[in-house]
């Protein structure tokens, strides 16, 4: 193994702190520091593996095989020893690893949400960590989450939900050619009989439509759900029907923000702010006959 110069190291770290350069990261100091403990690591468990019965079988030492590892220190050049059995499974950095930290693999997750590409990635890790890491080896760790996803999507509800507010957001996301098009997100948030507020769920779909509610409410029940008390939902056509058939005992609200919405179209723009405020004392009335007579006013 090469001989570990700490006295260089040193002296560098002591020139990147007097500079204001970074310790970290691409040509940091601390890069070589990681890279010799690591390589260390490795060897002691090669000693460690190749124990006395290992060595009476004829196992012995074979070289070793050279790999680039990215770390938040930086890239470092991992040496790891091979033995003639290949039976050797290292722990420190295993066979096929080439991201150490997990706060790394997280990185590459988060760009990937923010609809980076996996070139625009690899551009970041060049940049952060030294050397370009493949669109494959990124693809398998945002891979990792598509698991996780699927179990929250397909976890058991409560029997009953006191409210259900079910609306649909449109975004713009990147499809899989990386052309930025728009999408409907469905969000169903419920309250349960303790009152704890969840996101039960969120679909996604090209458009906003009452047979995709159906759909929607149909997973709620095969996930559990026998009924709901309450639904606030805008004025889409065919969405309480959809509601109905699936949850019959429900009451169907309009959303109030919808309403007030929709109630700003018949008003002309200089009087909107003003409308706004007196409509307050309308919705947030104690009762229907004081909203009422707020509404006459």
């Amino acid at each position: 193994m090469e001989e570990f110069k700490f006295e260089e190291i040193k002296n560098k770290a002591l020139e990147q702190l007097k500079s204001g350069q970074s310790l970290l990261g691409k040509d940091g100091a601390f890069a070589p520091l990681l890279e010799s403990i690591l390589n260390a690591a490795l060897e002691g468990e090669m000693d460690v593996h190749l124990d006395e019965e290992e060595r009476n079988s004829g196992n012995r030492r074979n070289g070793k095989m050279h790999k680039q590892v990215q770390t938040p220190l930086g890239e470092v050049t991992v040496s790891t020893p091979r033995d003639r059995n290949s039976s050797f499974d290292p722990q420190f950095i295993k066979k096929r690893e080439t991201i150490l930290a997990e706060n790394v693999a997280d990185r590459i997750i988060g760009l990937y949400a923010l609809g980076n590409s996996t070139r625009q990635i690899s551009d970041w890790m060049e940049e952060n960590l030294g050397n370009r890491v493949s669109a494959e080896t990124i693809s398998s760790i945002t891979d990792r989450v598509l698991p996780e996803l699927k179990a929250w999507r397909s976890r058991p509800l409560e029997s009953v939900y006191a409210i259900f507010w079910m609306d649909a957001i449109h975004y713009k996301v990147f499809d899989e050619s990386g052309r930025a098009v728009s999408r409907a997100i469905y969000n169903v948030l419920g309250i349960d009989k303790e009152g704890n507020k969840d996101v039960l769920g969120m679909y996604i779909s090209k458009s906003e439509g009452a047979n995709f509610w159906l759909s929607v409410l149909t997973d709620l029940q095969n996930r559990g759900i026998k009924d709901i008390l309450i639904a606030s939902i805008d004025n889409l056509s065919g969405f309480a029907d959809a509601i109905e058939s699936v949850f019959p005992e429900t009451t169907v609200q309009l959303c109030i923000v919808h309403q007030i919405r929709n109630s700003c179209k018949y008003v002309g723009s200089k009087h909107q702010k003003e409308s706004l405020k007196d409509l307050k004392s309308v919705y947030k009335a104690v009762n229907k006959e004081t909203a009422e007579d707020k509404l006459d006013d």
